[in-house]
């Protein structure tokens, strides 16, 4: 394979990387925070070349199937066949090839998701975490549960290798290590060709509903924006957080809702095919004629899915070419591949996406990128949900402007005033950091204390709040204070079992050794009782 030279870096990435290589003299983790379009992959490129000319492997670690299309092309126009890609879209021989190919040492870099972390490697010399602060690197379910990025740095300890966590957004927890001094810290804090940041509009949901300038989801606004961008032949990417037609279908006379048999959720309606889906468990029914409950044609859809926008889309622009990449559109191998070289070529002029377009990709003509409502982000349940939607606002809007002009970015929202949007507006992450940081030291969060989240599951809704009370008690006793009670989530039933959850919070500097061998201990015992013997018990810890 002919391979070309990797690109030279500008001054302010020399830097970085010389700055990187001197801090790892000293420490073995270093993060590079670099805003969207700094450069980053480039700079990845050229330490990775100089840990294989030193003859040691590589291990290059992405959160998304669908950003090692993307990132394949770039390193093997360097590194050619010395390249692997691991992860699940691959069939079982292509897997084993790649294994095998470690094995015999013909394959000195790997570029995979999480579960490349297991595969044999014998002379690691760097490891890097690309958007590392993605939750995506945690696996949650079937055990064993673990964090990538935690992982990695286990790993590269027992190779004595080197760790880069890269982002444009660290996790509060990482940002929290960098400035204790536990892992070097560098910053690139302008784009490269000081292309500027995008700029950020706020369209007020609520006025645009009271005017009624607004057709379906879009403000009359954003399809001005939206229409002159395609006359210009610019590209736009439209951004909703969820896959499907919409959320839920309702009965307009008795307000039925058709629900999961399997699970305390609605339905999620796939309109192409037809077919109302819970996400859950995969339980699969047709899309009824009349309510089942009071037997009208009334069932009318409810909130917003992808799949939705991109109809309303082609009934605004019906001259454009419009591609949708989330879960559903990406289930075979090649679908990632052919969505985003269509994209890539200008073969599409709109793509509406779920997370998967917010991270890491790479578009020239993107100029604009809009959220359809933000405020949905910003108000989930979980004490990470301002990081979260932070991330995942910044990580979008970082797709527009990344070549020469200035991209816009604009964000639908009910909640114009929220700070949340003052902090994307502004590209300001540590006004962010500092206020979480502090809400984190109040509330007794990460990363001063740690969370361990135990599940108690049962196929009987009496037997599971049983087993789980008792567990509570029990916990309660030994941990005091840092035991919550006993909670019921907001998806209490899931695969037909009733789950309960417990909270543990147990500070930072505390001997974890004894707290694991304490509440070990205390499911031991309740599961000797007839009560809790066939109720599962289930312990993550640092949850997401």
């Amino acid at each position: 394979d002919a391979t070309s030279a990797a690109k030279t870096l500008d001054p302010e990435q020399e830097k970085a990387a010389e700055r990187i290589k001197e801090l790892w003299k000293e420490k073995e983790t270093v993060l590079l925070h670099g805003v969207t379009g700094s450069g980053k992959t480039e700079i990845y490129i050229h330490l990775i070349q100089e840990a294989v000319e030193q003859g040691r492997q590589v291990l290059y670690l992405v959160p998304e199937i669908a950003l090692t299309t993307q990132l394949t092309e770039r390193l093997q126009a360097v590194f050619g066949r010395q390249l692997c890609v691991y992860h699940s879209r691959f069939s079982d021989n292509e897997r084993a090839e790649t294994y095998l190919s470690l094995l015999r040492g013909k394959c000195k870099i790997v570029l995979g998701v999480r579960s490349s972390l297991f595969l044999p490697f014998d002379n690691l010399g760097l490891v890097i975490v690309d958007e590392e602060h993605d939750s995506s690197y945690k696996q949650q379910d079937p055990a064993p549960r673990y964090h990538a990025r935690n992982t990695a740095a286990v790993l590269a300890h027992q190779f004595s290798a080197r760790l880069l966590l890269g982002t444009a957004t660290p996790a509060i927890e990482t940002y929290y290590n960098a400035l204790q001094g536990k892992y070097g810290l560098v910053e690139l804090t302008a784009r490269h060709g000081n292309v500027k940041m995008p700029q950020t509009s706020i369209i007020d949901l609520r006025e645009q509903y009271r005017r009624k300038e607004i057709t379906g989801h879009f403000s009359d606004p954003l399809v001005r924006k939206i229409s002159d961008e395609i006359g210009e032949k610019r590209q736009v990417i439209v951004f909703q957080n969820r896959r499907g037609y919409a959320p839920w279908m309702e009965c307009k006379e008795c307000a039925y809702v058709p629900k999961c048999v399997n699970c305390d959720v609605s339905l999620t309606l796939h309109k192409r095919q037809g077919t109302l889906v819970c996400h859950y468990c995969g339980y699969t029914l047709t899309v009824p004629k009349v309510c089942p409950a009071c037997g009208q044609p009334a069932l009318t859809d409810r909130g917003i899915g992808t799949e939705k926008i991109e109809d309303e889309l082609h009934e605004l622009f019906p001259e454009a070419k419009i591609a949708r990449m989330d879960l559903d559109t990406t289930r075979s191998k090649n679908s990632y591949q052919r969505i985003i070289d269509d994209f890539a070529a200008h073969r599409t002029d709109i793509l509406v996406g779920t997370q998967m377009v917010s991270k890491g990709l790479h578009f020239d003509d993107v100029s604009t990128v809009a959220v359809l409502n933000a405020s949905s982000m910003m108000n989930q349940p979980d004490f990470r949900s301002y990081e979260k939607a932070f991330q995942l606002l910044e990580q979008v809007s970082g797709r527009a402007g990344r070549n020469q002009r200035q991209g816009e970015v604009i964000i639908q929202t009910m909640d114009p005033e929220s700070a949340l949007l003052r902090h994307v507006a502004a590209h300001d992450y540590k006004a962010l950091y500092e206020q979480q940081i502090q809400e984190r030291r109040d509330f007794r969060y990460p990363p001063f204390y740690r969370l361990i989240a135990i599940t108690v599951k049962h196929r009987d809704m009496q037997k599971a709040d049983a087993a789980a009370g008792m567990l509570q008690a029990r916990l309660q006793a030994v941990f005091t204070r840092r035991c919550s009670r006993v909670m019921q989530p907001a998806i209490s039933k899931m695969q037909n079992m009733y789950i309960r959850n417990i909270l543990l919070k147990i500070e930072a500097d505390a001997p974890y050794a004894t707290a694991k061998q304490l509440l070990q201990q205390q499911i031991q015992q309740v599961r000797l009782t007839d009560t809790a013997k066939s109720a599962v018990i289930q312990i993550d810890v640092d949850p997401m």
